[in-house]
């Protein structure tokens, strides 16, 4: 894949995310049988495989997390297969009422001209 490619996927991730369309991702660039890895395990466990699976991973968050605000930066490019977003979101949970700030960096891969892979590293 040439660095221009990645990086209109790149930026039409960052661009959609910003514009709180994150199934618009899901939808048009991502692969069928993408992973999905977080660094914590979540109601359905550390890896989401296939777009289904990703699919509900997006839906417990809007059902569990109130967002309050949101920043997008990036996208970091590495190579011609990935790169990198840093998030930042001030959530409240809806099940505790516990608001917190959370900042996490989100690789992504890319082999023809679909995301593959996303992996989520969050700060201590």
């Amino acid at each position: 894949m040439s660095s221009d490619a990645l990086a209109a996927i790149a930026d039409q991730l960052v661009a959609w995310c910003r514009e709180d369309k994150a199934r618009a991702c899901l939808d048009h660039l991502y692969a069928p049988d993408a992973v999905s890895v977080e660094a914590m395990a979540g109601p359905g466990g550390r890896e989401a495989v296939g777009l289904d699976a990703i699919r509900a991973k997006h839906t417990w968050w809007e059902n569990t997390m109130q967002v309050h605000d949101a920043a997008v930066d990036g996208p970091f490019l590495h190579g011609d297969d990935r790169f990198g977003v840093i998030f930042e979101v001030d959530v409240t949970n809806r099940e505790t009422g516990d608001r917190s700030r959370m900042k996490e960096l989100g690789i992504y891969t890319v082999k023809d001209g679909k995301i593959v892979r996303e992996e989520f590293f969050y700060t201590c």
